[in-house]
């Protein structure tokens, strides 16, 4: 009795501790899904790159990457069929471990022969799950986790999840991945030779390994054993035999795809993709389509190389380009750097890296003046030496009185500050940050009226998505990676009008003259707006342009930020975006088209004096043609010519007080308009009143000047410049006074010699 009583309590004792341990491994009976990982194609299915998972630390203390892992929408037959065949025929009929298996391996291991497998589909389940060692005690913990998975999940979970966890050597898990990975087509599609194959590698992955020559006859031998195998057990019949057979052994290695030599845009989709910015459109097809076109990014990196080569002695090391589609948005290609491997810093995105942009900006400039009513388009822009901001022009010249199409189509410095001073420094600040162009903390008045040249940093993705505005009538489009990205719906930041008005400025070959020659690399056999850009010391250089169908950006510099040697945006980017451009079109030489842009709504065009901005009356010199509204259209100009009364030659021209001196040091003969009935009016137009000035200490005091500069109407001999109400200067009205700039609270005022008359007072601070 007693000894029946203890085989009883042994019994539940021992049942206990089963059941105690089965708890301790309630964890462990679930399936654990990784997250599948992605593959890459660009717009015409071209592999691009696969974005891997980190596996486990490995002996070596090498972390890889894992792929695959891709879930099955539905169990492929074939593939399901071959599986449970070769690797758990009793599948249906067991819980999870199946005691004919057991026995089985037992007696053979007893009687010397060779072992064979006892692992159930859903063991192998817990030991990829958790892998341990291949002791008694680790199967034991299998076989009470694979029972509690079939329990908890049913067969057919289990067998989907097989395979999706079963390694096929080179990084890749799931045979829906493998599919994709070495035969380039759907789980689906593959034929018995291939499944054959495939179904040989989770074996041995590193013997079987199908990319070498010697892994890949031995999953071709074991392949063919699998295959009469599967006919033994009548799963497929004896001409499905023959007919895998021949196609197994004539079986082409399998070429895994190879990634192109765009690793910055693999970097970007695996960071997006991370992020949470990119995902596959389909759960059971984890493949993403990027908008980049290959063929294209191929192309745009042969002719980045080229051209940098060229620019190399004058010190330039990297270059930058993006191609857009410019009805959609979509990033065709994307260079970021001359090469990854490039030791010049090549593994730097000089895409999304901030650099000054030199004169990019200076669009959106004339762009928000244009929406706020500070100017038209019929307006005059006086391109002189500037006076407080102490900034000229790149080339050192002037050009006097422009319209604001040649003004900005030329690219000058002096109209655009001066624009920046009428828009205001906070107001532009914030339409360039709502243009995404900079997410600066820092003041508006930190960088001044020299953002107009280049002082605030952006990059060329930034600028791109930027540039959309203008090109798509003014409303701003994300940039689109991949199709099925989530975007934003486009934004408005400017009208139609402003839009078009911008982009016919950037459009008119005769509007560039005479910054940018005609037929160089500005100019294209098909409409095409575009913007150079130049950052202080040639440390930068831009080119924005687009045509009817793309938008293209590039950026010429350095790593270091260095300078180059008076290497321009002009002289070098704008080549590059050149013959990135024709190639996009397919142009050859000697091809004509005739399309131009739209011009704006309820505009009409206008022949517009450069001098004065007067509609022309066919005497006054140089003209421009220009888009008005009937409400902005100006008089008709005088005689532009005094002409001699005895020989009718022209020896003089009419232009404005303000122009005068810029027109007589230009060579222009000035004819005089005074009257003995009028007082002169005294204007000082440098400084402007209430300035602030800031002392360069690194600048050499002899350089340290302010210039004083009048418009005096009618124009007398002479005039009086007054400093803190002490005499400076008597000066010609005409020709600036330098005054050297000293610390303190100043006042400036313009007086005639021995006659009554005087200017209002301007106040200057210097610092």
């Amino acid at each position: 009795m007693n000894l029946r009583f203890a085989a009883i309590m042994t019994g539940i004792a021992a049942l206990a501790g089963v059941a105690s341990f089965a708890l301790s491994l309630r964890d462990e009976m679930r399936l654990v899904s990784p997250q599948p990982t992605p593959i890459v194609y660009d717009r015409n299915g071209a592999f691009l790159t696969q974005i891997g998972n980190e596996a486990p630390m490995e002996a070596d203390g090498v972390r890889r990457l894992d792929y695959g892992f891709w879930p099955l929408k539905e169990l492929p037959d074939r593939v399901a069929r071959a599986t449970l065949a070769l690797e758990d025929r009793r599948f249906r009929d067991h819980p999870g471990v199946d005691p004919i298996a057991i026995a089985r391996a037992a007696l053979g291991n007893l009687h010397g022969k060779q072992r064979s497998g006892a692992s159930t589909i859903a063991m192998q389940i817990a030991r990829m799950q958790n892998p341990a060692g291949r002791t008694i005690s680790a199967k034991v913990r299998e076989a009470i986790v694979a029972i509690g998975l079939t329990l908890r999940y049913g067969r057919e979970d289990l067998l989907a999840h097989y395979l999706r966890l079963t390694p096929y050597g080179n990084g890749s898990h799931g045979i829906a991945h493998a599919a994709r990975y070495y035969f380039a087509k759907p789980v689906d599609d593959l034929s018995w030779a291939e499944i054959a194959l495939l179904s040989a590698i989770p074996q041995s992955p590193t013997r079987m390994n199908p990319l070498r020559p010697d892994g890949l006859s031995r999953a071709m031998r074991r392949g063919h054993r699998m295959l009469d195998e599967l006919a033994r057990q009548n799963v497929i019949n004896a001409t499905e035999l023959a007919l895998a057979h021949r196609q197994l052994t004539a079986l082409p290695p399998p070429t895994t795809p190879r990634r192109p030599d765009a690793l910055h845009m693999a970097l970007r989709y695996e960071a997006m993709v991370r992020e949470g910015k990119l995902r596959p459109t389909l759960l059971h097809d984890p493949r993403i389509f990027a908008t980049l076109d290959l063929g294209v990014q191929s192309n745009v990196t042969r002719l980045a190389a080229r051209y940098l080569n060229a620019w190399r002695d004058s010190g330039a090391e990297q270059v930058a380009a993006i191609v857009l589609d410019r009805q959609t948005g979509a990033v065709v290609a994307n260079l970021g750097s001359n090469s990854y491997g490039d030791r010049r810093a090549g593994a730097l995105d000089f895409s999304r890296t901030p650099r000054s942009p030199g004169s990019t900006l200076k669009p959106f400039i004339y762009a928000l003046a244009l929406e706020r009513g500070v100017i038209t388009p019929a307006d005059i822009l006086a391109d002189l030496p500037e006076g407080a901001s102490l900034i000229n022009n790149a080339d050192g010249h002037f050009l006097g009185p422009m319209l604001p199409r040649q003004a900005l189509a030329n690219s000058r410095n002096v109209p655009a500050t001066n624009l920046l001073r009428s828009t205001g420094l906070d107001q532009t600040f914030r339409f360039l940050h709502t243009l995404g162009l900079h997410d600066q903390t820092a003041s508006a008045h930190s960088f001044g009226l020299s953002m107009a040249i280049g002082s605030l940093p952006t990059t060329l993705e930034r600028l791109m998505r930027a540039y959309t505005a203008l090109a798509e009538d003014g409303r701003m489009m994300d940039l689109v990676w991949a199709q099925g990205q989530t975007q934003r719906e486009p934004t408005r930041v400017l009208s139609v009008d402003t839009a078009r008005l911008i982009t016919s400025f950037l459009a008119d070959p005769m509007a560039r003259m005479p910054s940018f020659p005609r037929y160089g690399p500005s100019e294209f056999p098909f409409a095409v707006a575009l913007k150079t850009g130049t950052s202080q010391g040639y440390r930068d250089a831009w080119t924005v342009a687009w045509s009817r169908k793309y938008i293209v950006g590039v950026w010429i510099g350095r790593g270091d930020a260095g300078t180059m040697t008076q290497l321009s945006g002009g002289g070098s980017a704008a080549r590059l975006t050149h013959a990135i451009l024709l190639q996009l079109h397919g142009t050859r030489a000697g091809d004509l088209d005739d399309m131009t842009f739209p011009p704006p709504a309820g505009r009409a065009p206008v022949e517009l004096c450069v001098f004065g901005g007067k509609r022309s009356n066919g005497d006054c010199g140089q003209t421009l043609t220009e888009w008005l509204r009937p409400d902005e259209v100006p008089p008709q100009a005088e005689s532009f010519h005094f002409f001699d009364a005895k020989t009718d030659q022209r020896i003089a021209i009419r232009i404005p007080a303000e122009h005068r001196a810029w027109a007589i040091n230009a060579g222009y003969r000035v004819a005089e308009q005074t009257s003995e009935n009028t007082a002169p009016r005294l204007t000082i137009v440098s400084p402007e009143n209430n300035s602030r000035i800031w002392l360069n200490p690194d600048r050499p005091a002899s350089l340290s000047r302010l210039a004083l500069r009048a418009v005096v109407e009618p124009r007398p001999p002479q005039i009086v410049w007054y400093v803190d109400g002490e005499p400076f200067a008597i000066s010609d009205p005409d020709k600036p006074v330098f005054w050297p700039l000293t610390k303190g609270a100043h006042v400036f005022q313009l007086r005639l010699p021995l006659q009554p008359g005087a200017s209002k007072t301007i106040h200057v601070t210097v610092e």
